[in-house]
């Protein structure tokens, strides 16, 4: 694979799981996770996102949080998982709870779920992407557009050459839970938490701090899973 925009490709949907949210007791297939990975797309393209425009997401342990950044990497928009409205930010993608005391600048949108907005400028994830059109969004991204914005940011090509590391060396395989201990803040955390299972065909288990074992394998800062194998987010962009 050369772009992120290809684990969420056509061909790729199945009834597999792709992430799991153990506290919720949710599931979503590769079916739907692809499929409303372009919803989002088009929503934002709808929005005015872009390619090189920025989109902040709010870290939270959330199919939405990962639905967010696959449908800006369709659109070569930079992604940081943390809401703190930068100028020109584009987009803004956060929990309902959160809408009240976020001020979005000028030229960004806000875009909550998990409740409704209270303001009509706001734009209601759960009616405007589940209704959108389940088309791959146009987009034309190249290996080394930014796709992971945090202290450095990080192209396509290399979200997906240091996940490929993980694959390789956790030896991860489509039956493999990959167990999401450490926050999405840390871009290793996406590589190895995010990028990695979905590439090979594994589920993202989003687990709070308080959860027993969930998989075989945890991705954390610490060495104290209940998962037998810990990934350390750190380590994994030192390759």
């Amino acid at each position: 694979m050369n772009v992120l925009g290809e684990i969420v490709a056509r061909d790729r949907r199945s009834d597999r799981s792709a992430v799991h949210v153990p506290a919720a007791d949710r599931t979503m297939s590769y079916h739907d996770f692809c499929t409303t990975a372009w919803k989002a797309g088009n929503v934002f393209r709808h929005l005015g996102l872009a390619s090189g425009r920025g989109v902040e997401v709010e870290p939270a342990e959330s199919p939405e949080s990962l639905l967010a950044f696959f449908g800006a990497a369709l659109l070569g928009s930079p992604v940081r998982f943390e809401v703190r409205g930068d100028a020109g930010t584009r987009l803004v993608v956060t929990t309902a709870d959160r809408e009240t005391g976020f001020d979005p600048a000028p030229g960004t949108k806000l875009v909550v779920y998990g409740g409704r907005p209270t303001r009509p400028e706001t734009t209601h994830w759960e009616t405007e992407v589940w209704s959108e059109n389940p088309a791959i969004p146009p987009y034309d991204v190249t290996p080394s557009t930014p796709a992971l914005a945090a202290d450095e940011t990080y192209a396509h090509e290399e979200l997906l050459e240091f996940a490929e590391g993980v694959v390789d060396e956790y030896a991860l395989t489509d039956a493999s839970r990959v167990v999401v201990r450490s926050s999405l803040s840390h871009p290793g955390a996406v590589v190895a938490g995010v990028v990695a299972p979905l590439l090979t065909g594994a589920t993202v288990v989003l687990a709070d701090a308080d959860a027993g074992k969930s998989g075989e394998v945890a991705v954390s800062p610490t060495d104290d899973a209940p998962e037998p194998i810990v990934v350390d987010p750190t380590a994994v962009l030192a390759r």
